[in-house]
């Protein structure tokens, strides 16, 4: 299968501040705050959904097009992801405008101040599918992940138009977005990514039952968190999996991208809705036990190990052949 992945392609720059920010504010002029504080370590991270997704997806060797907007500054992160399979021809790259970014402080406290750059990621409303299509002759499915939300309606409308199958996975946008927008991105979606909070949210926003939704998607993917994941299609019984037993519980930052990329890289091998999940399940495994989203190694040997273990000899018969 030919996948595209459509999504935010960003960098985090996260730095440690030593002291507690609130011994550093004064009551009575929080009305005029001007602060600096001097940090201790600076970590900066490959990010956004898109490309983490793609970067899960290269691991597994199923060839992943990644489809988004960066800026000049992209070159280093484009040479990581073409190093780990990733097909980066179709990103578009601004004139003007920086890769998006997110800059975060974190202090002795746990609390955080953040600002998020969108930058090069609102002109990624400006890239055309059919082109994509054309340059690796055809797409058989598109992931419109969490991206330039208007981005995300045009690839969907796009998607619909030229009869190409698509996936919803609206992420972090969902709380920005209203119903009717939701009602469109998921219309006829061959399958609706969420988590459980994201579930009841759209139920919320769009006024449509579950079974509504149901009737209105191919197959609906939430993820449990440690629990693991649900499928429901219309009609049929649910298929639940369980996740993995973890060796750590590092960061669980992108454990729900490494998931997608498990699963879409499932759907590509032709292993079925169950094995595909049992992937993603596995996959999400090795990120949370991981600090940062595209810092983990896939081993072969080690990670049919882990899901021998988990799944059965069977589902690693099935699943063994495709490993790269």
């Amino acid at each position: 299968m030919r996948i595209a992945v459509t999504g935010s392609i960003a960098t985090d720059h996260l730095m440690t501040f030593p002291g507690r920010f609130a011994d550093q504010l004064v009551a009575d002029q929080l009305h005029t705050v001007s602060l600096s504080f001097l940090v201790d370590t600076l970590d900066v991270r490959r990010g956004g959904v898109g490309a983490n997704i793609c970067f899960g997806m290269g691991q597994l060797g199923t060839g992943p097009i990644l489809v988004g907007a960066a800026g000049a500054d992209f070159d280093e992160y484009r040479a990581w992801l073409d190093r780990h399979g990733v097909d980066t021809a179709s990103v578009r790259i601004s004139e003007v405008l920086h890769t998006a970014r997110f800059v975060c402080t974190t202090d002795s406290d746990h609390n955080q101040i953040g600002s998020f750059y969108t930058g090069a990621m609102s002109e990624a409303r400006q890239i055309e599918l059919k082109a994509v299509a054309d340059r690796v002759g055809g797409l058989d499915l598109v992931l419109i992940g969490a991206d330039d939300p208007e981005a995300m309606l045009r690839h969907t409308e796009e998607c619909r138009s030229r009869g190409i199958p698509f996936a919803a996975d609206f992420s972090q946008q969902i709380a920005r977005m209203s119903g009717d927008e939701i009602r469109i991105l998921l219309d006829n979606a061959a399958y609706l990514f969420s988590n459980e909070y994201e579930k009841g949210l759209i139920e919320s926003k769009t006024g449509w039952s579950d079974e509504e939704i149901l009737g209105r998607v191919g197959h609906r993917v939430t993820t449990l968190g440690a629990r693991g994941v649900r499928i429901e299609s219309a009609g049929a019984d649910p298929i639940e999996v369980g996740c993995p037993d973890e060796e750590a519980k590092v960061d669980p930052t992108g454990v729900g991208d490494a998931f997608r990329a498990g699963f879409l890289s499932g759907l590509s091998w032709g292993v079925g809705l169950e094995r595909a999940a049992q992937v993603g399940c596995m996959l999400a495994t090795l990120v949370i036990e991981t600090l940062g989203t595209q810092e983990y190694t896939l081993r072969r040997a080690h990670f049919m190990e882990r899901f021998t273990k988990a799944y059965g000899d069977d589902a690693a018969t099935e699943v063994h052949k495709h490993l790269p």
